[in-house]
């Protein structure tokens, strides 16, 4: 598990099952800012239907193989911010994020909701800055 220290004081709003933490301050590593992942598979196809907590996972296994090939791993995201495209889906994206991310070390999170995405089809992107500590972190390929 990463070391960093986590700023939930009184008087913040709580978190209540949400996989985040109000302030993380960054471990020692190498920083690593991923552009935005989204439900696509390696030839472009849509995963995961008008399912957004589909979705969500699919943008989730990218950012985890992503963060493997470099050393690291999910319990490294420092700040995860999700765009979405319909308030109805908060739930389900939310699901999968707590399945991915555990609540007690995650990241700073944010939530914004769009009026779109790069494609029509798409409903949910996750971008992700991370820490992988120098034991670990390799330089990609």
């Amino acid at each position: 598990m990463t070391v960093r220290l986590l700023a939930n004081p009184p008087g913040t709003w709580p978190r209540d099952g949400f996989p985040m933490n109000h302030a993380v301050v960054e471990p020692e590593g190498q920083r690593v800012h991923l552009t935005g992942q989204v439900a696509w598979d390696a030839k472009g196809a849509l995963i995961g239907g008008d399912d957004a907590e589909a979705q969500t996972h699919a943008a989730l296994d990218h950012i985890e193989n992503i963060l493997a090939a470099m050393g690291g791993g999910m319990q490294d995201i420092v700040s995860l911010t999700t765009y979405f495209t319909r308030e109805e889906d908060k739930d389900g994206i939310t699901r999968a994020r707590a399945a991915r991310l555990h609540q007690e070390f995650g990241p700073v999170a944010t939530g914004i909701q769009v009026a779109g995405l790069w494609a029509p089809e798409l409903l949910v992107e996750l971008t992700v800055i991370a820490v992988i500590p120098s034991d670990r972190f390799k330089r990609p390929e």
